[in-house]
């Protein structure tokens, strides 16, 4: 059987002194879980690999079982198709602003499509400069302020739209993107 691509988002390792994984271990992991060409980019959870065709949420919860297993803590796992990552690409609206600056551009993933009328409650926690659109299982963020300045931090996401969110910069997207293409 042939194998597909993915990418894996891993919510929340590598910042600050918690939830630590070295990227080699981490890699050593998935492949003992039968992932081939597993590859990271940066240190923040950011995984493609290739996978027997199947579900996106059973390799989430494969992930999530083998981390708590292998380094003894939760870790919320989100895995998109090469097909799904193209389109979080094409549908940013935010780039078809004039003079927009990508590294303002934030994409937030949901484990989840949220229910449209919970959605739209995100335009009451944005506060101040930033700016937030929605595509199905993706949140949009402008952030001219930066991320660390933003009310639609991850924990504010899950808990308005009762879903699981980890959140990447547009580099970080588009690398992914470019990387599933190798």
């Amino acid at each position: 059987m042939s194998k597909s691509t993915y990418v894996a988002l891993l919510r929340g390792i590598n910042i600050g002194a918690h939830k630590r994984i070295k990227m080699e271990a981490l890699q050593r992991s998935l492949r003992e879980l039968g992932f081939e060409d597993v590859k990271t980019y940066i240190q923040s959870g950011n995984v493609v690999l290739k996978a027997l065709t199947a579900h996106t949420t059973r390799i989430a919860n494969k992930i999530e079982k083998k981390l708590l297993n292998d380094f003894g803590f939760a870790v919320s796992v989100i895995v998109r198709t090469p097909a799904e990552l193209h389109q979080v690409i094409q549908n940013n609206l935010f780039l078809k602003e004039a003079g927009m600056d990508s590294s303002k551009l934030h994409v937030t993933f949901l484990s989840g499509t949220p229910e449209k009328i919970v959605l739209k409650s995100l335009e009451r926690i944005a506060a101040g400069p930033d700016r937030v659109r929605w595509n199905d299982k993706e949140i949009y963020l402008h952030c001219p302020n930066g991320y660390g300045e933003t009310k639609l931090s991850n924990s504010a996401l899950e808990k308005a739209l009762s879903v699981q969110a980890t959140t990447r910069n547009w580099k970080t997207v588009s690398k992914l993107y470019e990387m599933t293409l190798k």
